[in-house]
Parts: structure tokens; sequence; C-alpha cells
């Protein structure tokens, strides 16, 4: 991957002009000129030029960072500051090795069986060491645990991974694509229902679909950790779990998932780059193939959702804001309706919800504000790890809207057949 030093252009593009102060989350919390894009930046140029040491204040502003993507998007000259600081991450653990907390994600990471083992034992013990919440999707711990809030919603996991529950290959009609399902953790573990979800709408089209039983994490998480090692390992694994059989296109239903496959991959050679190019989100395909023009073609419920959109960071930044909306506008059970700043970040982060929950927190209530006002009753989106985080914000807000899935509200308008 690339190092600190191979972004020295990019990061002497930056003029320091500020206009990444509006519209970064961590600023928008904390207002600290260390938690915005260009103090990291000029962070990351003292770095390379040995005007700064490794000290533990380096640490904690480069810690800060959620990697939205938000600051770049509004830059004049595009630096692209997420990158940079994960680049700057990765150094920081060359030279000073991992936290221990990125130590245990690269641990359970490399190791898919261990990962699958933990996940089913976390399932059959569920009802021990969680609370279920009334009236929200979601649980808490009932004990204190490290890394963990005790405050912090949880989804269920669940008690057989997905992908476990299904075969490897689920034929389509002749002369459809035949399509590769990278399902990544939160769908495999959490939301398997939002596996279901996503074979039924490719089964409605008529799509083959492939579902690999040995593809692992994207690797999003040891990125925002740090762990070089990890990230180039999981892809080299997905790598040939993905090519291993012929597939015109690999579909993700993570946001998280798309930009670990679709654009950090493209950096780690040409075989990746080739993948990468592949590399489509559901909602994306789903409106190349028609689904639109089927959706609106259904006769319209007589009692509708209010239903409302969060754009992910991992595709907003991608450019893909269109086709999640066109689909959802269109289901026939669904009222969708427009939140303000519907763009911005729930605050997760991948792992800096671990390190600076109060923070995320913080960021996560000015979404469940928005969400309250647009008066939804459900706030759908494309990605598990922002419905968690969705959901706990909601959770915290007391308020009553629950976070699903776009596939999910797609499943129920689709006949059974």
């Amino acid at each position: 991957m690339k190092k600190l030093e191979d972004y020295r252009e990019e990061i002497e593009q930056c003029v320091k002009c500020g206009a990444c102060r509006a519209h970064c989350p961590v600023f928008g919390a904390e207002k600290h000129e260390g938690r915005v894009a260009r103090g990291k930046v000029a962070l990351a140029h003292a770095l390379l030029e040995g005007e700064v040491d490794l000290e533990a204040k380096v640490l904690e502003d480069f810690s800060q960072c959620l990697l939205c993507g938000s600051c770049c998007a509004q830059c004049p000259n595009k630096v692209p500051t997420e990158e940079i600081v994960a680049a700057a991450r990765r150094r920081i653990a060359g030279e000073k090795g991992l936290t221990s907390f990125g130590k245990g994600v690269a641990a359970v990471l490399g190791r898919p069986k261990l990962m699958n083992a933990l996940a089913k034992t976390g399932g059959a013990l569920s009802s021990l060491l969680f609370k279920k919440l009334p009236e929200n999707s979601g649980l808490r711990l009932r004990f204190p645990a490290p890394y963990l809030d005790a405050e912090r919603t949880l989804p269920p996991i669940a008690a057989k991974p997905f992908r476990e529950t299904v075969p490897e290959l689920i034929p389509g009609r002749e002369g459809m694509p035949t399509v590769a399902f990278f399902t990544g953790c939160g769908i495999n573990y959490m939301y398997p229902a939002v596996g279901e979800a996503f074979v039924k709408a490719l089964r409605f089209l008529g799509v083959t679909v492939l579902i690999p039983k040995d593809q692992a994490c994207c690797g999003l998480p040891a990125v925002s950790a740090g762990a070089e090692q990890t990230v180039e390992q999981l892809a080299a694994q997905n790598l040939q779990a993905l090519t291993r059989q012929k597939a015109d296109f690999v579909v993700t239903a993570c946001a998280s998932c798309n930009a670990g496959v679709g654009k950090i991959y493209a950096e780690l050679g040409e075989e990746y780059e080739s993948l990468a190019k592949k590399t489509k989100d559901i909602f994306v395909f789903l409106a190349e193939h028609g689904l639109v023009e089927k959706l609106a073609a259904l006769p319209k419920a007589q009692q509708r959702k209010k239903v409302t959109y969060h754009d992910p960071c991992h595709l907003r930044t991608r450019g893909i804001t269109k086709e999640p909306r066109q689909i959802l506008a269109a289901l026939p059970q669904v009222e969708f309706v427009e939140m303000a700043n519907a763009g911005t970040c729930c605050g997760l982060g991948g792992t800096y919800s671990v390190y600076h929950y109060e923070t995320s927190k913080q960021i996560g209530a000015k979404k469940a504000a928005s969400i309250a006002d647009s008066g939804a009753e459900l706030v759908a989106t494309d990605c598990p790890g922002c419905i968690m985080q969705l959901q706990d914000s909601v959770n915290h807000a007391h308020g009553k809207a629950r976070a699903v899935h776009i596939l999910e509200l797609l499943a129920e308008a689709l006949p059974e057949d």
C-alpha cells in the first residue's frame, strides 16, 4: 500500500484555506484545529520533514479522523486527507506497533475461522451477554466489556452466518449476467436478512449469483487501524475467492465493502485493479438492469411507510447517491422523504467509534435530529455499519425511528416466487 512519502505532492497542494472546517464532522463536534483536515495535513508534512516525532499528541490527532472523505469532497485542490491519514496510521503502526485494540482487529480479521467461531459463540450466548431494548431493534451489554461502552446499541449476532445458510451457486436465467456477491462481515454475521433480500432481488431479475464461502473481510477496519499486512492478506484471500469462478460483476450491499474492494484494492496491483473495475454497488447494478422501471409499474400501496435516506460516506464520496434514492422512491409501500444533511457522516468511522465513542455520539446526535425532523418512521441506508450507528444515535435521542437496509424494504415489495 502507498506510504506517507507517496503523498508528498498531495500534501503540498493543501493551501490551508480552511474550507474543510465547515465539513469535518469531528471538528464540528470538538472545535479543535488538530481535528480538522488542514491540521492533519500540516502534521503529515511535519512528519515527512522530521519536524515532529510520534509523540502522544501526534498519535491522538491522527486517531481523530473518521476517514469519511467529507473534507476532500469540498477541498478546492481535492487533497485526499483520508488517504493521507490512513498512510500516517500505517507509518505509526510500523514504527510504534499497533494499539492493543488494533492488534485484536488484525488477529480476528486475519483468521476467518476464528472470526466465525467467535461470531457463533456470541450468537449462542447473546441472551446471556446482552439485554434487548424495548421498541427498538438492538441489544445492550449486560456487563462491561473492553472497548465497548455499556450504553452502545448493538445488533444481535446471527445464530448462523449468512454464507452458511445459502448455496455457493444460485442459477439464474440464460443470457443474464453472473454476479459474485461480496457479503462483507456485517451482512454475514449481524444482518443475514439483508443477504437474503439481496439474493431475492437478483433472483427476481434472473441473475446468477455466486456466494464464495471462502471470502473474508474487505479489510476496511484494518485500514482504519493501520494494519497494513492484514489488509494485504485479506485482499489476497478475496481476490482468490472472487475470481475462482467467472463472474461478470462483483456486487456489494455495504458501502465500506464497496470502497474496500472497489477503491482500496485498486492500489495493490494489476489483478486487483481488474477486480475493482468489476465491483458495483447493488443499487447501481439494479438500476442499470431496469429494476426502477419494474418497481414503478407495481400498484402503490394504500398505506405507505414514510422513509428517509442516509448517504453512507463510502458511497457518497464515490458519487453513488442517485441510485439508492431511485430504488427507494420507486417502492410501492414507501413514501420517500429527504432529510436535512442526508450526506453528513453518521459518526461510526470503523474503529473511530471504539476509540472516541463520546465524539461519535455527538456526531450521531445531529443525524438523529435530522431523522426526527423528517418525520420518517424508518431511516434506510446501504451500509450495515451505518445501520448500527444510526440506530444507536436514534436510541440515545429517545427517537422512534428504526434503521434498516434498503434491500429489506425492496424484499417486502417483490413477489415471493
